[in-house]
C-alpha cells in the first residue's frame, strides 16, 4: 500500500510544479500543466522508464538517494520530504549522514546562477544536479547513473571529459578529491552509502596508493581557471569557482567568462547550442 501511496504522491508533487519556476524551457506546444514525467527524471537523474514504475507501483523499495534526489526535483518542503523517505520505508537522513539536501535558502541562490552553467557534489563528490547550462557546456549528465555520478571515480578512471589537464594538473586534481573524500569519511563514519562508495572505489586507478598517503595536498584554490574543449565552440577559458556551503556540507561550482571577450562569446554560444533542443 505504501509503493502505491509513494507513487500517487510522486506523481500529485509532478503535476503541481511549474516549470519555469525550476529552470525547465517551456515549448508553445507543450500540454503538461507540471513536470512532464522525463523531465522529472531527468531532475532526478533517473531513468523516465524507472520513474514510470514508481509512479504505478510496479517498482518498490526505491533507494534513498532516488528518495531524495527525487525530494529535491520535486522541491519538496522537509515534512513532505520526510514523508516520501517514509513512504518509501526510510528514515530521513540524520545528521551522520552525508547530507545531499538543497535547502530552499541554496536553491534560491542556484535560481540566481541559472544562466551560468553550475553543478553541485555532495561531500562525498556524488553530483547532486547540474543545470541546463552546465550540461551545455560539459556534456549532459542526466544519463549518469550510480558511480557515474561520482567526481573521484570518474577522474580516476579516466572517464571522457570536456576539461583539458596536462597530466600533472590530471593527477594534481585526483589527489585532492581524494584527500577531500577522506576527509569527509571521517566526518561521517556511521554514513553506510559512504563505506560502500569508498569499497567501489577500491578498485579504481591510483585509489589505494592516494587513500593512504600520509600527508593530503593543499586544498584546491577555490578560484581557478579551466580549458574547456567544447565540440561545436572550440576551446575556452573559463573561471571556475566553488563555493562550500558550510552547514550543508555542499560543494557549488560555477563557470564564467570575462565579459566582452571571446571567451564569453563562445560559452554563450555553448549554451544556446545545447540547449536549444529542449524548448523545440
Amino acid at each position: 500500500m505504501e509503493q502505491w501511496e509513494f507513487g500517487r504522491m510522486v506523481r500529485r508533487w509532478r503535476d503541481r510544479v511549474v516549470p519555469e519556476d525550476i529552470g525547465v524551457p517551456v515549448g508553445r506546444r507543450r500540454r503538461a500543466t507540471g513536470l512532464r514525467r522525463e523531465e522529472l527524471a531527468a531532475l532526478a537523474g533517473i531513468s523516465a522508464d524507472y520513474l514510470t514504475r514508481l509512479e504505478q507501483g510496479r517498482a518498490t523499495a526505491p533507494s534513498a538517494q532516488v528518495v531524495e534526489s527525487l525530494a529535491r526535483a520535486l522541491r519538496l518542503a522537509d515534512t513532505e520530504r520526510d514523508l516520501l523517505h517514509q513512504l518509501a520505508g526510510h528514515a530521513a537522513p540524520g545528521p551522520g549522514v552525508v547530507p545531499s539536501r538543497v535547502t530552499a535558502s541554496v536553491q534560491r541562490l542556484l535560481d540566481r546562477l541559472a544562466n551560468n552553467p553550475v553543478v553541485v557534489y555532495d561531500a562525498s563528490w556524488t553530483l547532486v544536479l547540474a543545470n541546463a547550462p552546465y550540461d551545455a557546456l560539459m556534456g549532459d549528465t542526466t544519463t549518469w547513473r550510480g558511480l557515474e555520478r561520482n567526481a573521484v571515480w570518474r577522474n580516476l578512471t579516466r572517464r571522457p571529459s570536456r576539461v583539458v589537464h596536462t597530466p600533472r594538473e590530471q593527477a594534481e586534481h585526483e589527489a585532492r578529491l581524494v584527500a577531500d573524500l577522506r576527509l569527509t569519511a571521517s566526518r561521517y563514519p556511521a554514513d553506510r552509502s559512504l563505506q560502500r562508495l569508498i569499497t567501489d572505489l577500491a578498485a579504481a586507478p591510483r585509489f589505494p596508493e592516494l587513500w593512504e598517503a600520509e600527508a593530503p595536498p593543499p586544498l584546491p584554490d577555490p578560484s581557478k581557471r579551466k580549458v574547456v574543449d567544447h565540440p561545436a565552440v572550440g576551446r575556452l577559458t573559463l573561471d571556475c569557482d566553488t563555493l562550500l556551503v558550510a552547514v550543508d556540507d555542499l560543494r557549488i561550482t560555477l563557470y564564467s567568462a570575462e565579459p566582452n571577450t571571446a571567451d564569453a562569446e563562445r560559452l554563450a554560444l555553448a549554451i544556446v547550442l545545447g540547449t536549444q533542443a529542449l524548448v523545440e
